[in-house]
């Protein structure tokens, strides 16, 4: 994929402390081609086109289901309905991303470029001081107020660049971040949590890999937990291990053993969306991904069928083609920012009406916080590998919390360090605004939301200190961001437990927008994945050939 991108104007400015801080509040914590061209038929065969008031020709096509986004829960979508028996389009802003051994595809910390970020001219690694020639590239930070949120862009969304902790909650943490699907939770525990394990393939990493150089680390960290208080655990992971064992034999450029991971992984061996549901979606030969194709606005015709104004673009981000499509029942799952400003806009500006009033409400950041821990006296070795595959948890504690070590893929000459990242329950208190000068929903987050997790969380970060030595430094203290936003369309209020926008026939919310700021103590991946596994059993059986 390398050759698509632009040359970076400038060099990469030396490794100072603040790169490196930059690296570890980026590079470690993300912890989730070509479009078809020409005019497409439309459901009778035939090919059309209208203008826009601009004498713009727009194209229009007819379907039967649409699914936006390709992360967790577009995957599941994908595949459930191509197993039922119907015809989908799957639309995803971004391209395609191939890997394989030494493969090039994605791009490394050490020589960061466009691929890196989503139409934009800079890095978004705070640090990093690189411009380049705008890209479709892989993760977009959605600026707001009191909160960035860092997305994933590209077929398979953001199981590209997560590190691919794949952990299930207790029940008793998923009933306080999701009351209104805690009635689930059984039927969840007895197959959906376990279909998502079997198709992602996740396992703990080895003995025989956590025993090699490039994790000491990673049994510091395991080593130092219980004086800090924490229960140790390895993280389940979507890894094929013998990709690791692959690098350590030398056999191929190392990209796990230096936790290398943050723009994608270039070896192979992760198992993500892209390479196990629609890889199998696609299978079927009833389901077709167009990537590069965003998604502007979603309304409601006068027959009540769904229409969503796309627009085909290249690379650089320049249209190429506008598009109508029209479907009988569209499934959103451009996660919790993009499907959430859809449906803030779509009311704002009358597209679809009578949508809750809820819509907007509810988001939270999975309590995210990154640390970096320097000057410990334990060993960790010149390289650190990864993904993330050791944490701990206080099942003591007040407000739920989980701690991981993540390897950091640079460091500083002379200075020893890695980092901790922390999670757990907030309150739903953020919101998002229409903003007419932007076209666009703006979110707006108050601290105060998870003012007492974070005291926990840095407290229990002190006392990792105090037991292993050295300092911790809280990297999001000034300029706080998320890698797992959550909320926006919630549960109760917007969508019934299965994904249905509530008054609206056909349209579903199936990714993390419909869960409320936090997923019990754990990132958020499995139990987007999960929910919509149990969601599409159900629509599946009620609404296909009823509703659609």
């Amino acid at each position: 994929m390398s050759e698509n991108a632009s040359t970076s104007k400038n060099t990469a400015s030396g490794l100072t402390r603040r790169k490196m801080f930059g690296a570890a509040a980026f590079g470690t914590a993300a912890l989730g081609a070509t479009a078809a061209g020409g005019l497409m038929a439309r459901a009778d065969g035939t090919r059309g086109q209208t203008a826009t008031a601009a004498g713009a020709s727009v194209i229009e096509t007819r379907e039967r289901a649409v699914v936006v986004g390709t992360g967790f829960g577009g995957g599941v979508t994908a595949l459930r309905l191509a197993q039922a028996g119907v015809p989908t389009l799957v639309l995803e802003r971004g391209i395609r991303w191939p890997t394989g051994p030494n493969a090039t595809t994605f791009c490394r910390f050490s020589t960061i470029d466009n691929r890196s970020s989503w139409l934009t001219d800079h890095s978004p690694i705070r640090g990093v001081d690189k411009t380049w020639e705008p890209f479709t590239g892989v993760i977009e930070t959605v600026t707001g107020t009191g909160m960035d949120i860092n997305c994933g862009a590209g077929v398979g969304g953001g199981s590209l660049t997560y590190h691919g902790m794949t952990l299930q909650p207790t029940r008793e943490n998923f009933a306080v971040s999701m009351p209104a699907a805690a009635g689930l939770y059984d039927e969840l525990n007895q197959w959906a949590y376990p279909t998502v394990a079997s198709m992602l393939g996740i396992s703990t990493i080895p003995d025989d890999i956590l025993n090699t150089d490039p994790y000491r680390s990673s049994r510091l960290f395991q080593a130092t937990a219980p004086d800090a208080g924490l229960q140790p655990f390895r993280v389940p992971l979507p890894v094929d291990w013998s990709f690791v064992r692959g690098e350590l034999k030398g056999e191929n450029q190392p990209t796990y053993t230096t936790s290398d991971l943050a723009f994608g992984v270039n070896n192979g061996g992760k198992h993500s969306i892209d390479v196990t549901y629609l890889a199998a979606a696609e299978g079927t030969g009833r389901v077709r991904v167009e990537p590069l194709h965003v998604v502007r606005d979603i309304s409601l015709d006068p027959n009540r069928r769904w229409v969503l104004a796309v627009d085909r673009i290249d690379t650089a981000g320049a249209v190429q083609e506008r598009k109508r499509i029209v479907a009988d029942a569209v499934f959103l799952n451009a996660g919790s920012a993009g499907t959430t400003r859809l449906l803030v806009k779509a009311r704002a500006k009358k597209l679809v009406p009578d949508l809750p009033d809820a819509v907007g409400t509810q988001w939270g950041n999975n309590g995210d916080r990154i640390y970096a821990w320097t000057g410990m006296n334990g060993d960790i070795g010149t390289q650190q590998g990864g993904p993330a595959c050791v944490g701990g948890r206080d099942p003591l504690s007040p407000i739920p919390f989980t701690l991981i070590h993540a390897g950091s893929p640079v460091q500083l000459p002379g200075v020893k360090m890695m980092t901790v990242v922390g999670f757990g329950i907030v309150q739903a208190a953020g919101s998002w605004a229409y903003d007419p000068n932007k076209d666009d929903a703006t979110l707006t987050w108050p601290d105060s939301a998870e003012a007492t997790l974070q005291q926990l969380i840095a407290a229990r970060m002190q006392r990792l200190a105090a037991a292993g030595g050295g300092t911790m430094t809280d990297t999001d203290e000034t300029s706080p961001s998320t890698w797992h936003p959550l909320g926006g369309v919630p549960m109760g209020p917007a969508v019934d437990q299965y994904g249905r926008i509530l008054g609206h026939r056909g349209l579903y919310v199936l990714d993390g927008a419909r869960i409320p700021g936090s997923t019990g103590a754990c990132n958020p991946s499995m139990t987007i994945a999960a929910l919509a596994e149990h969601s599409m059993a159900t629509i599946v059986r009620q609404d296909i050939g009823q509703l659609f």
